[in-house]
């Protein structure tokens, strides 16, 4: 899948990961959430996975490094990583199947459901003893719908934000989590051929607007209370979730 070299599409990616930056900064996620959802609008589901690919692997890498402890996170979480990888797979391979338009309606959906559940303050509880039956489980399904729509979300962070992890272990493993799904998109998307040359430019060639977008985030942050913008991002990604759905249905 090729993206088209006009001056207007290059500008929107740039600005799509300025935005997707700014998110980051401010509340440590949504970089790969709100690039995918907003390009999926112009160039269709499989160019936006492509484009999302080295921005989101390089700010991810970044955060699962960052802080320590990453042995112990990964000795912890390596099933759940593992059976990630064995879903992508799984889902990636339904990528030239499946109709592309299903998918980009599943995308919405998921979007959507992450978005009401962030607006609505729900939490589940999972008590600890179940993380190393559940960890496998959730994993692979969370990496066949990332096989199938790129997003991470759904429900891989909503499970690792039900098993009460300290905000550092947390952002680490959602950034561990990140790497390894956008890793293993990347040689899917590739295997299959739909990945080129010219979408893996602009991806590159994306990540200084998203390193500027992360810096405005964090003084953003200074000035806003995080609750305030978690609330404004979730609410603009619920309506891009139904937009995309609707879009893909008529």
């Amino acid at each position: 899948m090729i993206v088209m070299a006009t001056p207007e599409s290059i500008a929107l990616i740039g600005l799509t990961f300025i935005l997707a930056g700014v998110v980051k900064g401010v509340i440590g996620l949504g970089l790969p959430t709100v690039s995918l959802a907003i390009l999926t609008t112009s160039f269709g589901l499989i160019p936006a996975m492509g484009l999302m690919i080295v921005p989101s692997l390089i700010t991810n890498l970044w955060q699962t490094i960052a802080g320590g402890g990453l042995i112990k996170i990964a000795k912890r979480f390596w099933p759940m990583m593992f059976a990630v990888v064995v879903g992508i797979w799984i889902g990636g391979n339904f990528l030239v199947a499946i109709n592309t338009e299903f998918l980009t309606i599943l995308l919405g959906v998921l979007l959507s459901i992450y978005s009401l559940i962030g607006l609505t303050g729900y939490q589940i509880s999972i008590p600890g003893k179940s993380v190393i039956f559940l960890s496998p489980f959730i994993g692979g399904i969370s990496g066949i719908l990332t096989g199938l729509t790129g997003t991470y979300v759904v429900p891989g962070v909503l499970y690792l934000q039900s098993i009460r992890l300290d905000r550092n272990t947390l952002m680490q493993t959602m950034g561990m989590l990140f790497s390894v799904s956008t890793i293993t998109l990347a040689i899917v998307l590739d295997h299959k051929k739909l990945y080129s040359i010219d979408t893996g430019i602009y991806s590159l060639g994306s990540v200084v607007p998203a390193l500027i977008g992360m810096a405005i985030g964090k003084k953003v942050r200074k000035k806003i209370s995080t609750k305030v913008f978690t609330n404004i991002f979730f609410t603009s990604l619920l309506i891009l979730g139904v937009y995309i759905s609707g879009r893909a249905l008529i």
